[in-house]
Parts: structure tokens; C-alpha cells; sequence
């Protein structure tokens, strides 16, 4: 299940940051934060079941990062 959601959640990033650089809108940069948030929370969770916690703990970090910065986003507009 997380190996699909990871997929699903990097499809969704890599669109959604490809139509803000083609068309020039950065309406939807908080919510691509918000998703790529999403996607290193579901890398991290994956590392640790891998038992790779050092990896883990870092994209935890990345993801607690991303969300502040999504929510900033969402504050300022």
C-alpha cells in the first residue's frame, strides 16, 4: 500500500511543479509543498520498515519542513 501511495504522490508532484514551470502559474506551489510533504513522509515510513531508520529520520524532517512551508503558503495567499 505505501508503495503505491508513493508512486501515486510522485505522479502527482512531478505534474503539478511540471504545469507551474510550463504555464508560469505558482497559484499551486502550496499544494504541490503539501503533496511532495506527503511523499517524503511515505519515504520515510518506508525506510523504517526497511530498517534503514538514518534515512528515515531524514525524510521525516524533509516532510515536517515541507509541511511548515505548505502552510506558510497557504497563509500568505
Amino acid at each position: 500500500m505505501l508503495k503505491i501511495s508513493r508512486i501515486i504522490l510522485a505522479v502527482i508532484v512531478v505534474f503539478m511543479s511540471g504545469y507551474g514551470l510550463i504555464t508560469k502559474n505558482y497559484g499551486l506551489q502550496p499544494y504541490t509543498m503539501l503533496f511532495a510533504g506527503l511523499l517524503m513522509l511515505i519515504v520515510g515510513l518506508i525506510e523504517f520498515k526497511k530498517e534503514r531508520k538514518e534515512y528515515g529520520y531524514l525524510s521525516i524532517i524533509v516532510s515536517i519542513f515541507l509541511f511548515f512551508v505548505s502552510f506558510q503558503g497557504f497563509l500568505l495567499n
